[in-house]
């Protein structure tokens, strides 16, 4: 893969359905205020850990196994398992958010589709998957050319949309939507941005993308540029969303636009027709996102197989080259998923926050060995005190905003993370088997202690409904 087709894999896993929610997502938390507050945390929070992978990609040229290789390096077997199945289960709900979000955008023309939780939505989104399935099948690097070919058509209808908007700018309701007070309590600046992390962080999930497909790179330097390249054009596109939905909708009624929101936004000043253009932009947007994150999915299960962090099984490939067993275990993941979708209340905003907070963990795991790697030295042999230094502030910042997203997510969503994990640890203790290795060390032990009394109380708050879905 070239510079570009890594960058436009960074591109298209970042600009996929949540682009389209910003509107109504962040209308009924904040004002424009609030908005530049939080675009401006989540933006610097994410660039340093833009450059966390930048930075690693460079000093660990070794680590080309995506993300889970750098909490496996860093801390364990068993912290690098945690991580590919963290990341793994992320895409599964990002991909089911994906299917949902197509069947609320038909659910605008046909009733029959609702929110995209009814059983047509979900029997249409079944035959997306599996057709999908089929074109992943016949070859990785084909599939990625076509996500660079469509990342370029969805990107357009966007970029109409923050032009006509703006073109449209109402200096009224602008001002009034400034802090957005005078419509009710919204709670201070800090409550406003907290209740925004999720849905920036959601939409910043492929940052990696680049990192995951490092070893197919033609040079190993374009992984770390293609990752700050991407990201630096992703926020400018999705912060510009955000403010000309500003300019032109006041702010409760942005709360109550119907998903997905950019959809009633553009109707609301074009007309009917915007209705239709913007629907169109959001399937082949979702199409193409849902694309990058099933081959992103398989990957992260293929590449640890394949250095025996996983079971055997899931390293097979197929005459084309693809890992077909993860891709097999993969869509019926998501398969699953959509069928919980019939029983899960609001299945948009649940998918959309699950799959945020599943990334976390792999998030953090990333940050923290930078940070390791910069406070002991390690890979710097030879290198200016200077960078050492830069670089290891821009990790330990990263750490403490990872950090901060666990915070704003809230324990129903970590209680819910180890909740998969914890019998994903049976994966774990497969793939140690089939290879003689010991199981846990004593610091692992811990962890997987920690983790399995995460689940039971997961599980537990499931069963007695003090968790809901």
């Amino acid at each position: 893969m070239t510079l570009p087709t890594l960058t436009a894999m960074v591109v298209g896993g970042m600009v996929g359905a949540g682009v389209f929610s910003l509107p109504a997502r962040f209308g009924v938390a904040t004002g424009i205020l609030g908005s530049l507050i939080a675009w401006a945390v989540a933006g610097t929070g994410m660039l340093m850990l833009a450059f966390v992978f930048q930075n690693l990609a460079i000093r660990k040229p070794d680590l080309d196994s995506g993300v889970f290789i750098y909490a496996k390096a860093g801390f364990g077997d068993y912290a690098g398992f945690n991580s590919a199945i963290g990341f793994w289960a992320s895409s599964i709900a990002g991909n089911t958010f994906y299917w949902v979000f197509i069947g609320a955008t038909l659910g605008t023309f046909f009733d029959g589709f609702g929110d995209g939780d009814t059983v047509l939505a979900v029997g249409l989104a079944t035959c997306g998957v599996w057709l999908f399935h089929y074109l992943i099948a016949r070859g990785v690097r084909d599939a990625a050319v076509i996500n660079r070919i469509v990342t370029v058509f969805k990107i357009l209808p966007i970029l109409v949309f923050i032009v006509v908007l703006f073109v449209n700018f109402d200096a009224g309701v602008f001002s009034d939507n400034w802090t957005a007070y005078g419509y009710g309590d919204l709670g201070d600046l800090n409550e406003q941005v907290r209740n925004t992390m999720l849905i920036t962080t959601f939409v910043f999930i492929g940052i990696e993308g680049a990192s995951v497909y490092s070893r197919y790179a033609r040079r190993r330097e374009d992984v770390g540029r293609a990752t700050v390249m991407g990201f630096l054009s992703v926020l400018s596109i999705f912060a510009l969303v955000t403010l000309s939905s500003y300019s032109v909708v006041p702010q409760p009624e942005l709360a109550d636009t119907r998903q997905p929101s950019m959809v009633g936004v553009f109707q609301s000043v074009v007309g009917d027709w915007g209705e239709v253009f913007i629907s169109v932009a959001v399937i082949v947007s979702v199409l193409g996102a849902y694309l990058a994150w099933t081959l992103m999915a398989a990957e992260v299960m293929y590449i640890p197989a394949r250095q025996d962090d996983f079971p055997e099984f899931l390293g097979q490939e197929n005459a084309s080259g693809t890992p077909i067993t993860a891709l097999v275990v993969t869509s019926l993941a998501v398969q699953g998923m959509l069928a919980l979708t019939l029983f899960v209340n609001d299945a948009l905003n649940f998918m959309l926050d699950l799959s945020t907070s599943l990334a976390l963990l792999p998030y953090l795991l990333a940050a923290a060995y930078a940070l390791k790697l910069g406070l002991t030295g390690e890979a710097y042999d030879g290198v200016a005190a200077g960078v050492r230094r830069r670089e290891t502030i821009v990790a330990g910042a990263a750490t403490v905003y990872t950090i901060f997203l666990f915070d704003a997510a809230g324990m129903k969503f970590v209680l819910l993370m180890t909740v998969l994990l914890a019998p994903a640890s049976l994966l774990y203790i497969k793939a140690r088997s089939e290879h003689a290795r010991r199981l846990f060390s004593p610091a692992e032990i811990a962890l997987f202690a920690l983790v399995v009394a995460g689940g039971v109380i997961g599980a537990v708050g499931l069963w007695t409904g003090r968790i809901t879905l």
